[in-house]
């Protein structure tokens, strides 16, 4: 069976960095054999991958891709804290904040991009709970937010 850094290779995709916070907190926590993230913004190269409410300034397929990247910002993260993603046994629970335009609804589907990642790095591991949520606004007016709880 591949490791998880090996489907994320097969995805095309690689651990990046971990996101700087912007504020007065750490990426991740563990406690115990679970870890909780931080949430993470849809950041590449320091730089946010777009602006904006989603259903305005920002297309639901772009929303899609922000919450993979943050997905893949909250892997990086977890590995950071324990070193092996093989040690992830579960993941546990996503929320997925979406900044929204009022008539916006497709808050799910937005969401899938950090949900479908999760289950092609971790596989049945990668199958979890999730809360999508529109909200009015993000730090730094970002489209999408992403936090995760990780049971090892």
């Amino acid at each position: 069976m591949s490791t998880p850094e090996e489907r994320l290779a097969e995805l095309g995709l690689a651990i990046p960095e971990v996101a700087a916070p912007v504020a007065a907190y750490v990426p991740a926590v563990r406690s115990g054999d679970q870890v909780f993230t931080s949430g993470q913004l849809p950041m590449r190269s320091g730089e946010l991958l777009a602006t904006g409410k989603v259903g305005v300034e920002v297309t639901e397929e772009e929303a899609y891709a922000c919450a993979q990247q943050c997905a893949l910002n909250a892997i990086a993260a977890i590995n950071a804290e324990v070193g092996d993603l093989s040690l992830v046994r579960r993941i546990v629970r996503v929320g997925v904040f979406v900044a929204s335009a009022p008539h916006f609804t497709a808050q799910a589907k937005v969401a899938n991009g950090a949900s479908e990642l999760f289950g092609n790095v971790f596989g049945d591991a990668g199958v979890h709970a999730r809360a999508a949520v529109g909200v009015a606004v993000l730090p730094l007016d970002a489209p999408v937010e992403v936090d995760v709880i990780v049971e090892l």
